[in-house]
C-alpha cells in the first residue's frame, strides 16, 4: 500500500499504467473489506456492552488515523506530485475522489434536511449541483485539462497574458474556497461534538487535524487517495439507514423505488396536522406570543423596564414568602436572561416574532411535500404573485448551483490530474455516477424520515419521547428542541424544533438501529465534510503559494521552497477557517450558496469566453470577473440578513425582482459576460500565440486559421 501511494511520478508507459491500476483495486477491496468488517466487530463489542461513547470514539480515532496513514504514505515535495498528483489518477479514482469532493457537508448533511424542511423547492440543489455537471462535462474539463496547468488562476494567467487576471482570480478561488470551508469545518464541529460528547469548539479543531494531517504532507496525491478511502466510507454510512427505514416502514429495500408511494402517505398525515385541534391550539398560542412581542417592538424600552420591574418583583416576593429554592432559582434566571438593553432587546424580539410567526403557520411553518411553489397559479392576485417568485426563485437557484459548480476551482482541479484529455472525460462521467448514488437516495431519505417523525413521535407524551431527541438537544438545543406549548403532555408537530443539520445524522436512531450505525454515518459525515475541507483548502494554498509566489513574486523560487510555502499557507488558512466557523457565522447552506454564486459570477464567464472565443482580451476578462463579482457580493451584503448585520447595513431590504440573496450570482453571470464581450470589441485583440492556443485547444486535429 505503500508504494501505490508513495511512489513519486514514474514512467508513464501503458504497461506501469496498467500495474497501478490494478494495485489500486487491490489496496481498495482490501479496504473496503476491512472496513466494513471494522463497523461488524464493532456492532458486536455494542452488544457487549461497549460504551456509546466509546462508539464515537472509536470511529473518530479510527476514521482519522486511517485519512493520517494515507497522508503519511502520500507525502511529497515533488511539485507535479503535490499540486495535480502527477497527473496519472486513473479516471474511475478520480471521478470517486471528486464525488467525495464534492459531497460536502451540505450534500451530506444538508440535502435531505433541506428537503426535509422545504420539500419540492429542495430539489433545486440537486437539479442545480447535478446539472453543473453537465457544464463541466461539456464546457470546461477537457479543455482546462488541453491547457494544462495547475490552478484555475493559473489559467487566467497564461490564458489572457499578465498579472491582472492571475490575481483576480488568485482573489476569487480564496473568496469562493473559504466561504465553502468554513461551512465544512462547522460540519466537522457538529459531527464530531456528537461523536464524542466534546463542546462544538473544541469539535472543530479535533476534526481540523484530520484535515490538515493528509493535505499538509501530500498535497493532491494525499487528497486524492484519500478522498476515494473517504468517498466508500460515506457512501456506505448514507446507504444503511436509508435502506433500513425502507425496510422497516415497506419491507421494500429499494428506498427510492418506494418515495412516491411513502410520499402519499405523509401528504395524507399534513391534512390530518394541518386541521387537527390540538395543533390548532398550539399554533393560536403562538399567534397570542407573536402578537404581543409586537407590541412590545412598539416601544422597547418600555416594555423592558417593565419586564424587569416585573422579573424583580418576582424574585423579591419568593424571597419574602420562603419560596422554594427551586421556584427562587428559576426566577432570578429569568430575570438574568432579559436583555440588557434596548437594542438587545430590538434584537431578541424581532427574532422571537419571526420564531412565533412561523409556529403559528401550519405544519410547522413547512410548505406541504409535495407541493410545487408557494401561492397558486389559478388563485387571487396575491396567491398568483406569490406562485410567480417562487417559480422564479426555484429556477433562480438551479442556474446559479448549475453555473457555480461549473466554475468551483476546487472541483476543476481535480481533472488536471487525470492523465489525458480522454480521461478528464471520462471523470465526469464517473463522478456524475458516483455523486447519483447519493442524490437520488436524499429525497427518499427525506420522506422516509418525515413519516417517521410525523407517525411515531408527534402525538407521543412527553415522558415517552426516543431518546435521540433528548441527545440531540444536548448537542445544540438550536438543532432540536421540544416545549410542551399548550401543556397537556403530548408533543405536537408545532412544538417540535429540528434543524435540517441533524436529519441525517439522526436518521439512524430515528429508525431504531443501534447505535454503531449511528457512530459509521457520523463518520460518513466526518468523511464528506473532511475530503471537501483538504480540496478547498488546497485550492488556497495552491493559489497563495503557486499563481501568487511563484507565479508573480519569485519565479525563480526552487520546487521545495515553494511546496514548503504552500504548506505554511495551508495551516495559516486552515485556523482561520476554523476560528471563523466556531463563530457559527450562518447556516451551513447559506454559506456553501453564496461560494456557489462567488464562483459562478467570478469565473464562469471569464472560463466559458477564454476557451470558446479568442477574440477575449485580459483587461475585458478582468472587468468582467470584477463586474460579475462586485455585483454579487454587492447584492448579498445588502439583502441577506446575516451579512447585512456584518456590514452595519441598517437600509430597508431592496430585493431585485424578489429574488433572493442565496441565488445573488443571477445577476452577476450575465453582467459578467457582457462586460467582457463588450470590452473584447473595443480592445486589441489578443496576440496571435494566445489566438491560436485557443483554437488548438478546441480544435486539436487542425491548422489554426490564420488571426483576422
Amino acid at each position: 500500500m505503500a508504494g501505490m501511494f508513495g511512489n513519486d511520478a514514474g514512467t508513464n508507459t501503458a504497461a506501469s499504467n496498467a500495474a497501478f491500476k490494478a494495485g489500486l483495486g487491490k489496496v481498495y477491496k482490501w479496504y473496503t473489506g476491512g472496513f466494513l468488517a471494522f463497523v461488524i466487530v464493532l456492532a458486536v463489542l455494542e452488544q457487549m456492552g461497549l460504551s456509546r461513547q466509546w462508539i464515537g470514539l472509536i470511529f473518530l480515532l479510527a476514521t482519522i488515523g486511517l485519512y493520517a496513514g494515507i497522508g503519511i504514505m502520500s507525502r511529497t515535495t515533488d511539485a507535479a506530485e503535490y499540486y495535480v498528483a502527477g497527473r496519472r489518477v486513473p479516471a474511475m479514482y478520480n471521478g470517486m475522489a471528486t464525488g467525495a469532493d464534492w459531497m460536502s457537508a451540505a450534500s451530506f448533511i444538508g440535502m435531505a434536511g433541506t428537503l426535509y424542511l422545504t420539500g419540492y423547492s429542495g430539489l433545486a440543489f440537486i437539479m442545480g449541483w447535478t446539472g453543473g455537471y453537465c457544464l463541466v462535462a461539456l464546457f470546461l474539463a477537457p479543455y482546462l485539462r488541453k491547457f494544462g496547468q495547475f490552478t484555475i488562476p493559473d489559467f487566467l494567467g497564461e490564458r489572457y497574458g499578465g498579472n491582472l487576471p492571475r490575481f483576480l482570480g488568485i482573489v476569487a478561488a480564496i473568496l469562493c474556497s473559504f466561504t465553502y470551508v468554513v461551512a465544512q469545518i462547522y460540519g466537522v464541529g457538529i459531527i464530531t461534538a456528537r461523536l464524542t460528547g466534546v463542546a462544538f469548539e473544541l469539535g472543530i479543531f479535533l476534526g481540523l487535524g484530520g484535515i490538515l494531517v493528509c493535505s499538509f504532507l501530500g498535497g493532491m496525491r494525499a487528497v486524492t487517495w484519500t478522498q476515494v478511502a473517504q468517498y466508500i466510507i460515506l457512501i456506505v454510512a448514507y446507504m444503511i439507514p436509508v435502506v433500513w427505514l425502507s425496510v422497516k416502514q415497506t419491507s421494500v429495500p429499494i428506498p427510492q423505488a418506494i418515495y412516491g408511494f411513502q410520499l402519499q402517505k405523509v401528504t395524507a398525515k399534513e391534512k390530518e396536522l394541518t386541521s387537527n385541534p390540538k395543533e390548532l391550539e398550539v399554533r393560536e398560542i403562538y399567534k397570542q406570543r407573536s402578537a404581543a412581542l409586537a407590541e412590545k417592538l412598539k416601544n422597547p424600552a418600555v416594555a423592558l423596564a417593565a419586564d424587569k420591574a416585573a422579573a424583580e418583583k418576582t424574585v423579591a416576593d419568593l424571597k419574602a414568602a420562603n419560596g422554594a429554592l427551586s421556584e427562587i432559582s428559576a426566577a432570578e434566571k429569568a430575570l438574568a436572561a432579559l436583555p440588557k438593553d434596548e437594542a438587545a432587546a430590538r434584537k431578541a424580539w424581532t427574532a422571537a416574532k419571526a420564531g412565533a410567526d412561523t409556529k403559528a403557520k401550519p405544519l410547522n411553518g413547512m410548505p406541504p411535500h409535495a407541493q410545487q411553489f408557494a401561492g397558486d397559479p389559478n388563485g387571487d392576485a396575491a396567491a398568483q404573485h406569490a406562485y410567480d417568485v417562487s417559480r422564479r426563485n426555484f429556477l433562480a437557484l438551479i442556474f446559479c448551483l448549475m453555473v457555480g459548480t461549473a466554475a468551483l476551482p476546487h472541483i476543476l482541479m481535480r481533472y488536471y490530474t487525470v492523465p489525458s484529455v480522454k480521461e478528464a472525460r471520462q471523470s465526469v462521467t464517473w463522478s456524475l455516477f458516483f455523486i447519483f448514488l447519493l442524490y437520488f437516495t436524499a429525497p427518499a431519505l427525506a420522506v422516509l424520515v418525515k413519516y417517521e417523525v410525523f407517525t411515531l413521535v408527534v402525538g407521543t407524551p412527553f415522558n415517552a419521547l426516543p431518546e435521540w431527541i433528548s441527545a440531540w438537544n444536548k448537542v445544540d438545543p438550536t438543532l432540536l428542541s421540544v416545549v410542551d406549548i399548550n401543556k397537556d403532555g403530548i408533543l405536537q408537530l408545532n412544538e417540535i424544533s429540528i434543524g435540517g443539520d441533524i436529519i441525517v445524522l439522526a436518521a439512524p436512531a430515528i429508525g431504531g438501529l443501534p447505535y454503531v450505525v449511528s457512530g459509521l454515518v457520523a463518520a460518513g459525515g466526518l468523511a464528506a465534510a473532511l475530503s471537501t475541507a483538504d480540496g478547498l483548502l488546497l485550492t488556497i494554498a495552491n493559489a497563495l503559494s503557486h499563481d501568487l509566489y511563484y507565479k508573480m513574486i519569485d519565479p525563480n523560487a526552487s520546487t521545495a521552497r515553494r511546496v514548503t510555502i504552500s504548506k505554511v499557507l495551508l495551516l495559516v488558512v486552515a485556523l482561520a477557517a476554523a476560528y471563523v466557523a466556531s463563530q457559527k457565522p450562518a447556516d451551513i447552506l447559506f454559506l456553501v450558496s453564496a461560494a456557489f454564486s462567488f464562483a459562478a459570477a467570478a469565473f464562469f464567464p471569464a472560463l466559458t469566453l477564454g476557451i470558446f472565443w479568442k477574440r477575449a482580451t485580459g483587461i475585458a476578462a478582468s472587468l468582467g470577473m470584477i463586474a460579475g463579482l462586485g455585483t454579487t457580493f454587492f447584492y448579498m451584503v445588502t439583502t441577506q440578513p446575516w451579512m447585512r448585520g456584518l456590514f452595519g447595513i441598517t437600509s430597508p431590504v431592496q430585493l431585485w425582482w424578489e429574488i433572493q440573496p442565496i441565488s445573488a450570482g443571477v445577476f452577476g453571470v450575465p453582467i459578467g459576460f457582457a462586460v467582457i464581450i463588450l470590452v473584447s470589441l473595443v480592445t486589441p485583440a489578443p496576440s496571435r500565440k494566445i489566438q491560436e492556443l485557443v483554437e488548438h485547444v478546441r480544435y486539436p486535429t487542425l491548422r489554426a486559421d490564420p488571426v483576422r
